[in-house]
């Protein structure tokens, strides 16, 4: 029974990358940083900080100081996956404002009880036998932006992303892709375009099985996996923000939307091959210290419980605050409040460190 139910939590790992092309790479999809958790995802128009080289790379040419780090940690799935990011930024030159960044991601599940071998072939229960393995998914993202023109006003950034997937010694992936991202800031209003996987991001499997591990999954009746590919559709996400001050205090309203050509998603308007999906994210700051944050998203339609032959509008919202302690900014978000997809709530914290220029 073990070995059974092993394998069934395997063979949901192992049998994605062979038969499914539309829910690829989905890591990448989370974000990072908890102030744009709180705003819900909807600062493609106004980043401006490390985190840019993520959500929409022309954004680095924001960046305040020579060089940044940011750092974020969560925990999904009610604790059960680790969620980690961490990011360089520096800026490169001071003429064209330009930008270069490094930013490392990893999603993962451990100590996975490998239960293969707990019962010996004479049939006895050894549990000295049983190991332990980790899912994991990681990602390094290698940026560039720079401004256009001599107000500085457009910028223009692009991104290379590694991808490397493994799901212990059973087996393994690596994948390229590429973004690109553009920038407009008025007076007012700031204008974003965040182009993903624009060379359609791929992954390269392959699986290490012993003979002894093909016969329990042919004995359990699943297939065995082999080396393959899959690929990650273009998303192309717009932007727009509108920002201004009053008194001591500062506000920011952007509005995103999301077009995904999976077909797969639950937007406010979904086909066979487009997907419409928009999210609205608030910001508030006091002297610049102190800042509150709301978003909302997920906007969809679902199967109503009570009556299955309807069909409910639902909609998700997150929060967050923020606090700047001069060069240090912490910032945290309550992410999945509605609990609209099932997933439980999710606390992430989120550190952005400037270092500032020499005197």
């Amino acid at each position: 029974m073990n070995r059974i139910i092993l394998f069934h939590i395997l063979v949901i790992f192992m049998a994605v990358p062979a038969t499914a092309q539309k829910f690829v790479n989905e890591f990448l999809n989370i974000g990072v940083g908890a102030r744009a958790h709180g705003m819900f995802g909807s600062v493609v128009a106004s980043t401006n900080d490390g985190t840019a080289a993520y959500w929409n790379t022309a954004g680095l040419t924001e960046l305040e100081n020579p060089l940044q780090l940011n750092a974020m940690h969560a925990k999904w799935f009610g604790g059960i996956a680790n969620y980690d990011y961490v990011s360089i930024a520096k800026k490169l030159n001071s003429r064209n404002k330009s930008v270069a960044a490094f930013s490392f991601i990893r999603l993962g599940v451990d100590n996975i009880p490998n239960t293969l071998n707990l019962i010996g072939p004479d049939g006895t229960v050894d549990y000295n036998r049983v190991t332990n393995f980790s899912a994991s998914d990681y990602a390094g993202i290698f940026s560039y932006a720079q401004t256009i023109g001599r107000n500085e006003k457009f910028s223009v950034g692009g991104n290379i992303k590694v991808i490397h997937r493994s799901i212990g010694s059973f087996g393994k992936a690596w994948g390229f892709g590429a973004d690109l991202g553009v920038r407009f800031k008025g007076d007012k209003y700031i204008l974003g375009l965040s182009a993903r996987d624009i060379t359609t991001t791929f992954n390269a499997w392959s699986f290490n099985l012993t003979e002894e591990e093909k016969r329990v999954f042919q004995s359990t009746g699943n297939d065995i996996p082999i080396s393959s590919t899959e690929i990650t559709l273009p998303r192309l996400i717009f932007g727009a923000a509108y920002f201004g001050t009053k008194g001591d205090f500062n506000y920011l309203a952007e509005m995103d939307l999301n077009i995904s050509t999976n077909g797969t998603e639950s937007g406010i308007i979904s086909g066979k091959n487009i997907n419409l999906d928009p999210s609205l994210g608030i910001e508030v700051g006091y002297i610049q210290k102190v800042f509150l944050r709301v978003g909302l998203g997920n906007m969809q339609t679902v199967i109503n419980q009570t009556n299955t032959a309807e069909r409910v509008f639902e909609i998700q919202p997150n929060v967050g605050l923020g606090l700047k302690l001069g060069r240090l900014k912490v910032d945290y978000a309550l992410a999945n409040i509605g609990s609209v997809s099932g997933v439980l709530v999710s606390h992430i914290f989120s550190l952005t460190l400037d270092f500032a220029p020499r005197n």
